[in-house]
């Protein structure tokens, strides 16, 4: 076994977002779940103390100050910001379900654990729709 013919590894240096698109288009369906089940750990990491306590903080103190917090949340950049906290609890839920059914070794053959990354990405994507439809008021 010679290493003279081996080719040389290639090296990443300074990803910039349109690489990080193309790796993550080819990424099977529980790699994108784990990423996404990270990035919305720091969505409700970052999004507790900043917006959901002080915002609940403040609509228990009295009427007004709830009414006032039911005006700000009536903006439709705001229902965004609601939505998309809405998003990363949904799916950081699901998805805590199904890396706690992993830890007990529970559908990790590969074709079992493809099926219930897309099962939960699907799941939590029609619930953030369902709540979405009724945070924007079409019911």
């Amino acid at each position: 076994m010679s290493d003279s013919i081996t080719k040389p590894r290639p090296t990443y240096k300074n990803v910039g977002v349109p690489q990080l698109l193309v790796y993550l288009r080819h990424m099977p369906a529980p790699g994108k779940l784990s990423i996404l089940h990270r990035a919305s750990g720091v969505i409700l990491f970052l999004c507790l103390p900043l917006v959901i306590l002080p915002l609940f903080a403040k609509s228990v103190g009295s009427e007004a100050s709830y009414a006032s917090i039911a005006e700000i949340a009536g903006n439709p950049l705001v229902k965004l910001v609601l939505l998309a906290i809405i998003w990363g609890y949904l799916h950081h839920f699901c998805a805590g379900i199904r890396f706690l059914l992993l830890d007990l070794h529970i559908g990790v053959e590969k074709v079992a654990a493809r099926k219930s990354a897309t099962t939960s990405l699907v799941i939590s994507l029609i619930l953030t729709v369902i709540l979405g439809l009724k945070l924007f008021g079409a019911w």
